[in-house]
């Protein structure tokens, strides 16, 4: 049985493909695009469905549209019709009243919810003329398209793919349709909730204003609100403090401050940083932290479970997760890569596929790593050099010369296997450079035009970990912090945050051998086996998708060289 997953209600639009419950691909909308995000999350967005990443995902099953037996969507609309499903007209303000940037578009819900109401005839009939041999002739089944409530989306993509066969589930979110926070205890293939937080109470939102007053692009730019946080003082924690109501029954409300009265003037775009900016940074991350620690500790009474999975956007602050991991409340906490909203597809999906396979279905799939987007062969990059004219040399032993550059504190573009899914780079879509050079952090702050207050991430080997960083454990997909030991900071200092910590990747052999076996290389050159990680895009863009997008980055980029496949490219 083939289930579709889809998300397209709000932003990081994403589709995935599960067939009798195991994940066979999974892709955002961006990397074929190259449109951040996908799309932005306002009502007139809704429509757009994530045609690119739903092909890829037929392609990858080698299906036709029409062969897909069910349809999930991580959105329920009816969760807000209140009865009036069967009506046929809606009605829209010609002009929308004037409105502060926090408060919600509700002038336009109607809008957004027809959207949502069409998407199986916008799967139909919407698609781009150059799909159309995955897509002719779509159709649509009675009882084969099933909205999924939001939440319950990102409770299940928490869950099911993990290792746990019971555990606590919080899901901390901006919004869904009603709910914006959930608790829940997962057993096998059953999720039940035993509470929920609804608008416009939100953890996430309040963070998300946070974002937007300090000049950044909400439900886009809050990872480098996390970065800033670390260079800030604890000024502002009680004006937090005083904005969250935390009961005790698991619940909070949040009263819906007047930032600038608080604060004083937002800050604009590329206006310089001071120590205002830090501050409030510091205080908001603080006061979150302290939040969902309260939520978690909750949540563990409530249910004495063992093991936690978190999801929802605000499950990607690494710093928030290390919190909670740190006081020990559960034995393993366990988060999937793309915890956002993407991976409420993946949610949707394997929610269906356990809903509706058949008689007492069992887990049979763990998400042990994020490889699940579109790869190319070396065969297939070799051809695209060729045709494209560009220079390359051949490698035989790709790890050892890789190391060799990267010990010469080269810059490389590194393009290997099938892409990530989720947010961040994991060894397949990344730059690799040392982290032994000082500089090398504000190297690539300035090839990828970031803010200097931005870290740069370590990748390392699996049975090392431990060894450079306090506390360490198997950590794929980049999503929890650690102190970087005292005793090695001085060799790995560019990766070390202002705060002495790093957000690491541990890799093992199985989960991607190439970049396994280069670390090994690095550390058999220079004793370190680390390296800086960061993604394999430019200011803006998302992660490269295509040899060509890896090609058009590195070209228009100072990187030192590109490893794509087996094939070594150099601006030398």
């Amino acid at each position: 049985m083939y289930t579709l997953g889809i998300n397209a209600a709000f932003h990081d639009s994403a589709a995935c493909i599960v067939k009798d419950g195991r994940l066979i691909a999974a892709a955002e909308e961006e990397r074929f695009t190259q449109i951040k995000h996908g799309k932005r999350p306002i009502p007139f967005s809704a429509y757009e469905l994530p045609y690119h990443a739903i092909d890829y995902c037929l392609q990858a099953a080698g299906i036709h549209i029409n062969e897909v037996d069910h349809m999930a969507y991580s959105f329920d609309p009816r969760l807000l019709l209140n009865g009036s499903a069967t009506k046929d007209e809606i009605q829209l303000p010609l002009r929308s009243p004037v409105q502060d940037a926090d408060n919600e578009p509700v002038a336009w819900e109607p809008l957004f919810l027809s959207y949502i109401l069409n998407a199986p005839a916008h799967l139909v009939d919407g698609y781009p003329h150059h799909l159309q041999e995955r897509f002719y002739q779509a159709r649509v089944r009675p009882g084969h398209w099933h909205f999924i409530d939001h939440h319950l989306a990102h409770a299940a993509s928490a869950f099911l793919p993990s290792p746990f066969h019971e555990a606590a589930i919080l899901t901390l979110d901006g919004r869904g349709e009603q709910a914006t926070t959930t608790f829940n205890v997962g057993t096998g293939t059953d999720i039940q909730r035993i509470r929920q937080v609804n608008m416009p109470h939100s953890l996430g939102l309040l963070y998300e204003r946070v974002t937007r007053h300090l000049g950044f692009l909400h439900s886009s730019d809050e990872y480098r609100v996390m970065a800033l946080a670390s260079f800030g003082k604890p000024v502002f924690v009680n004006d937090f403090r005083e904005m969250i109501t935390l009961n005790n029954d698991g619940t909070y409300t949040i009263s819906q401050e007047d930032f600038t009265r608080r604060f004083g003037a937002a800050r604009q775009r590329g206006a310089p940083f001071t120590s205002h900016h830090f501050n409030i940074a510091h205080s908001a991350q603080i006061v979150l932290q302290e939040a969902a620690l309260e939520l978690a500790s909750w949540l563990k009474k409530e249910t004495g479970q063992q093991h936690l999975c978190l999801a929802g956007g605000v499950a990607l602050n690494c710093v928030l997760n290390a919190c909670i991991r740190d006081a020990k409340l559960f034995k393993e906490i366990w988060i999937q890569p793309a915890a956002g909203d993407a991976g409420t597809a993946l949610g949707a999906a394997l929610w269906a596929d356990a809903q509706l396979r058949g008689d007492e279905p069992v887990r049979n799939f763990k998400m042990e790593h994020a490889f699940w987007g579109p790869g190319y062969t070396d065969e297939a990059i070799e051809n695209f050099l060729k045709w494209t004219k560009t220079p390359y040399k051949k490698l035989t032993d790709i790890a050892t010369e890789t190391a060799s550059l990267l010990a010469q504190g080269r810059i490389i573009g590194w393009y290997q296997g099938r892409m990530e899914f989720g947010p961040r780079a994991l060894g397949a879509r990344s730059i690799l450079a040392s982290p032994i050079m000082p500089s090398m952090q504000d190297r690539l702050n300035e090839l990828k035009d970031r803010e200097d207050f931005r870290p740069v991430a370590p990748v390392v080997l699996e049975e090392e970990a431990a060894n450079w960083f306090e506390a360490a454990h198997v950590s794929p997909f980049m999503l929890f912090t650690h102190q970087v030991r005292p005793e090695v900071r001085n060799r790995i200092p560019a990766v070390c945050h202002v705060d002495g910590s790093a957000r690491i990747q541990t890799i093992n052999r199985e989960q991607h051998p190439r970049y396994y076996e280069t670390l090994r290389a690095f550390q058999s050159l220079t004793g370190v086996p680390i390296l800086v990680n960061t993604s394999f895009n430019s200011l803006g863009k998302p992660i490269v998708c295509t040899p060509r997008d890896a090609l058009e980055c590195f070209w228009t980029t100072p990187f030192d060289d590109l490893i794509i496949g087996n094939c070594h490219v150099s601006k030398s």
